[in-house]
């Protein structure tokens, strides 16, 4: 059986506090956000929207599918990768990836390498929303929503509105494959 360890409200309340959090740790506003296909992506752009309540300013925020740079997923089909959008310069500005589980960190070590393929940031910063622990590589998130300790064979699904129709992360007992184990 699922059980749910999160819904709407402390997930928004999550964003919001990661939101604060990052204006703390970034006050001359010289970040962007760069959501990770395809959650992180929703969670940025409502990060960004948190930000403007408070501080009147709109970060940008860009889309990035690292599927190409992953050293774990050789088999997946490029028709799967979904365009990136950067619409902005990274050089010399400080990145935000945001996504919505840390796991073995692979996505993140993947999504920083495709980042170099356009300029040279000033600093990498992860967010995300859940951090379940088991990491494969030394790879740390400087924002979290939630630390969900579990099992290797449980699995953490984040679903959001945009996509799912509603926002709730679930705990499943059974693992399916590496990619769906986020």
């Amino acid at each position: 059986m699922n059980k749910i360890l999160m819904d709407f409200s402390t997930i928004e309340r999550s964003l919001e506090r990661i939101a604060h959090e990052i204006i703390e740790g970034n006050r001359d506003m010289g970040f962007v956000l760069v959501g990770i296909y395809t959650r992180g992506v929703y969670l940025a752009q409502r990060i960004s929207s948190y930000i403007a309540k408070h501080e009147d300013y709109r970060i940008p925020v860009g889309k990035l599918d690292p599927i190409l740079y992953r050293d774990d997923q050789k088999s997946q089909l490029l028709s799967s990768m979904k365009s990136n959008q950067l619409d902005f310069d990274i050089n010399e500005k400080t990145i935000i990836l945001v996504d919505d589980v840390l796991y073995t960190g692979r996505t993140i070590r993947a999504s920083m390498e495709a980042l170099l393929s356009y300029g040279r940031a000033k600093a990498v910063q992860v967010a995300v929303l859940i951090d379940r622990g088991h990491r494969e590589l030394p790879v740390r998130a400087d924002y979290v929503g939630k630390n969900i300790p579990t099992t290797k064979d449980e699995k953490v699904k984040v679903k959001v509105k945009e996509i799912d129709g509603v926002d709730q992360v679930e705990l499943l007992p059974e693992s399916g494959s590496i990619k769906d184990q986020k």
